[in-house]
């Protein structure tokens, strides 16, 4: 029987295996890490993390040493070593470990020796040879309309930020500061409480009495942009997870959150469990939902293209293919949106995507079609000039704040319909 190989690596090889042959996003891949412990899963998670972020180094590494290219199994298995061994991963243990995964399924176990010679050979070449290999770039689909938006160097500083991965950043429910304090993180100018070592999250102080939870300091600014909500009904389109419907209860707002998905719902039910606030939360198509909201907050279905540094499997798992229908899907969503909110009602429309197309072309589109639609000044604390675009918007990116961590790629605009404002 073959020696049982380390939970959390093991973990780590299956995640692989589903991003790089079936395509598979790792959100979606809960079930491959539910029955280990919150460390096995955390270390599973970052591990694959770490290999599909520096992909590309790690194969250049291994090439020379690769007569032909392994089954994906077997290269899996040197990616991970590759990369462990890359960030200071103990060599004997790496190797090891290694070995026990080639030997532990039949389409590797013939493998398992070439494993440990390379591996071996990559315990002094990876840590020596890794930090001076190029930046990985991004795939052409999403490198050439980035570069035709933003130019050269500004897309190479992204790329940048995309491979150095990102901090936890946290929402205090109460007193930021106070937060920052308790877990030791850096307080943020918009707010965000950032921990700069990345750790098991319901561990830190605060977590079990439901005093944070976990948001990108880019994500948490579209619902800090509809300002003073208390006692507003506001709705939620397209909660989940369901960071910006914690945000808006805890502001004192009566809050709808809708989305199609009820197993996405499932964490919003969780968070708001956990931080004893309240929202009425609904499962469905959000064009079906009718009713009159003094103020929204649309973060509509879009490319993710914002949150590589969050998802470094996004460039594996698609070829642009869906953006097209994406955009279709926004417009019709933000029009609906529009029909949903009281004359005189506030709106943030927000997506996690780097494309214009998505972010200040819609803007600049719904203005057109409504008459009645005014794009208002964005007013949240540490919002700089800069990220303040020519329609009013604001544009984030990567490469913003990048000596503090940077954070995800977002385009939000605050709207108002018609003249007066709801108060």
């Amino acid at each position: 029987m073959p020696p049982r190989p380390d939970p959390a690596r093991a973990a780590a090889l299956d995640l692989l295996m589903q991003v790089l042959d079936e395509g598979r996003a790792l959100s979606e891949l809960t079930a491959t890490t539910a029955k280990l412990s919150a460390s096995e899963r955390a270390t599973a998670q970052r591990l694959a993390a770490d290999v599909l972020r520096g992909l590309d180094r790690c194969d250049r590494l291994l090439k020379p040493h690769l007569r032909k290219r392994p089954a994906l199994r077997t290269q899996n298995i040197l990616r991970l070593g590759v990369a462990e061994l890359a960030q200071g991963g103990a060599a004997h243990g790496v190797v090891d470990a290694a070995v026990k995964l080639a030997e532990g399924d039949r389409r590797s176990a013939s493998a398992k020796g070439m494993v440990n010679a390379i591996l071996r050979k990559m315990a002094e070449e990876a840590p020596a040879t890794w930090g001076k290999m190029p930046v990985p770039m991004l795939p052409k689909w999403l490198r050439g309309p980035l570069r035709e938006a933003w130019g050269d160097r500004t897309v190479a500083q992204m790329e940048k930020a995309h491979f150095a991965g990102a901090p936890l950043d946290l929402t205090a429910k109460g007193d930021p500061a106070k937060l920052a304090e308790a877990t030791g993180g850096e307080l943020l100018p918009t707010g965000t409480v950032r921990l700069h070592q990345r750790g098991q999250v319901s561990a830190l102080p605060g977590f079990e009495a439901g005093d944070f939870w976990v948001q990108d300091a880019a994500a948490a600014l579209p619902a800090r942009l509809l300002g003073d909500v208390a006692g507003l009904k506001v709705l939620d389109m397209c909660a989940a997870p369901g960071g910006k419907t914690l945000q808006l209860a805890a502001a004192g707002a009566q809050v709808t959150a809708l989305d199609i998905s009820e197993h996405r719902l499932a964490r919003v039910h969780e968070n708001l469990g956990r931080t004893g606030l309240s929202a009425e939360v609904i499962a469905c198509d959000v064009m079906e939902h009718e009713g009159q909201y003094d103020a929204i907050l649309l973060d509509a279905p879009c490319s993710a293209t914002g949150t590589i540094r969050r998802h470094p499997d996004l460039p594996h798992v698609t070829q642009g293919e869906r953006i097209a229908d994406l955009i279709g899907l926004q417009e019709v969503m933000l029009d609906h949106a529009l029909h949903l909110l009281k004359p005189g009602g506030k709106l943030v429309f927000a997506t996690c995507s780097l494309i214009p197309d998505e972010g200040e072309c819609q803007v600049e589109e719904a203005l057109t079609r409504h008459a009645d639609l005014t794009v208002l000044p964005p007013e949240a604390p540490g919002i700089e000039p800069a990220w303040i675009t020519e329609e009013g918007g604001l544009r984030l990116r990567p490469d913003i704040w990048a000596e503090k961590g940077g954070m995800d790629g977002f385009y939000m605009a605050l709207m108002r319909k018609g003249d007066s404002e709801i108060r």
